[in-house]
């Protein structure tokens, strides 16, 4: 079982940025792939970043792609979602996941471990 915290969440005005950080305690950090997720009120949460064990490989939903960018740390058991451009419908509660296996899974069905969230807030 992975425990998983994560922090930087806020309110920022829209073009702004936020770096989101999560610290992951208890299975060997470098073992298996992370996530980024995502709800916003009244809808579905939504797959957000992906990387794999190693930082190689990364995936991000289409809203996403060329704003925000996943990064870990396996040396501090951290993983960061960089998010720049921030528009008012990326408003939402901001969940890391850890992943069942090593790869980059992008369904919330190939991660384990979930964080409590973060909020995050971008005001037009």
């Amino acid at each position: 079982q992975v425990q998983l915290v994560e922090s930087g969440g806020g309110l920022v005005q829209a073009g702004g940025s936020l770096r989101l950080s999560c610290a992951a305690s208890g299975r060997t950090f470098s073992s298996y792939g992370m996530g980024w997720f995502r709800q916003a009120p009244g809808k579905e949460r939504e797959f957000v970043a992906a990387i794999n064990w190693s930082g190689i490989s990364t995936n991000y939903a289409d809203s996403v792609k060329g704003r925000f960018t996943i990064s870990r740390d396996n040396a501090k058991n951290t993983v960061y979602l960089q998010m720049t451009s921030l528009k008012p419908e990326d408003t939402a509660v901001y969940y890391c996941a850890a992943g069942r296996r090593p790869n980059s899974a992008t369904t919330a069905g190939g991660f384990g471990s979930w964080g409590q969230g973060t909020q995050v807030t971008v005001s037009s």
